[in-house]
């Protein structure tokens, strides 16, 4: 059963959820896979798109004018977990990969990429015996991202005291390398400089020639996002942020026009904006 829309708490959510509904083929709607379209898992590898979500995705998407998927991820293995390729309605995805520096378009199911940054396959071959050195934290492991690389605490006996504890370590390997270190929920990313969610976000918005656009994550990772959202707004673009999670991560929430408990909540949000406006069309 789908809900109704939820209320934003704040007059600029208000006035960017109606800014949609008023002018849905001008509106972009953008959204974090892992914690906000598929559940955070132990092992990244595992994580798949709610089952509901493409069918939401796919009930919304013709009625906007565009959705896209703003990832860390490699766009590839985002399209794999979320089971976006060749779904019906879903024609004019765009998922933008490794911040922005990957893209996916459904229209072609090709990906573009610029060039990686040199720093990245330096730092992939020193962090295993860097993390040996750095001290003992069974459990601590490395995920290959492609343009990044990331250490994952999550496992470790204490995860939070080897988060603390690797830190320091891993942000100055990654300046000596020409990176940075962006720390998210149990995991640090070595990535390029440039490279975030709120670039990728605003460079679409942009092309699109956005009236309206709905912004939803879950992590650190994307309040470059909600930055970006909100350098719109104070620029004439309405917009809705909205955090997939209500107390993992205050400094999100904090900046949150609406605040959902999960993915299942993203999930029946984007199904009440499609049946709203499809709605809007039948004039019932």
């Amino acid at each position: 059963m789908v809900s109704s829309l939820p209320h934003p708490t704040t007059s600029a959510g208000r006035d960017g959820l109606a800014a949609l509904l008023a002018r849905p083929e001008k509106a972009v709607v953008a959204l974090d896979f892992d914690g906000t379209l598929a559940e955070i898992v132990p092992d990244p590898e595992q994580a798949r798109a709610h089952p509901g979500a493409v069918a939401a995705l796919a009930a919304l998407a013709p009625r906007v004018a565009s959705v896209a998927v703003v990832t860390g991820r490699p766009a590839g293995v985002a399209v794999r977990y979320g089971g976006f390729a060749g779904v019906p309605g879903l024609e004019r995805l765009v998922v933008l990969g490794h911040y922005g520096a990957e893209r996916w378009d459904a229209v072609t199911g090709t990906v573009q990429a610029a060039a990686p940054h040199p720093g990245v396959a330096s730092v992939r071959a020193a962090l295993p015996g860097f993390l040996d050195r750095a001290g003992a934290w069974p459990g601590v492991w490395i995920e290959e991202k492609g343009r990044a690389v990331a250490v994952h605490t999550r496992r470790a006996s204490d995860p939070e005291r080897a988060f603390e504890a690797l830190k320091g370590p891993l942000g100055e390997l990654a300046t000596h390398h020409g990176l940075v270190l962006e720390p998210g929920r149990m995991v640090l990313e070595l990535r390029p400089p440039g490279m975030d969610k709120g670039v990728a976000l605003a460079e679409y918005v942009r092309e699109v020639g956005a009236g309206s656009v709905l912004y939803a994550g879950d992590d650190l990772g994307d309040l470059p996002a909600f930055a970006a959202v909100e350098k719109l707004r104070s620029d004439g673009t309405p917009g809705l942020l909205v955090c997939s999670g209500t107390t993992e991560v205050p400094e999100l929430t904090d900046r949150a026009d609406l605040a959902v408990a999960g993915p299942r909540d993203v999930v029946d949000l984007l199904a009440a904006l499609a049946l709203a406006l499809a709605t809007a069309v039948r004039g019932d």
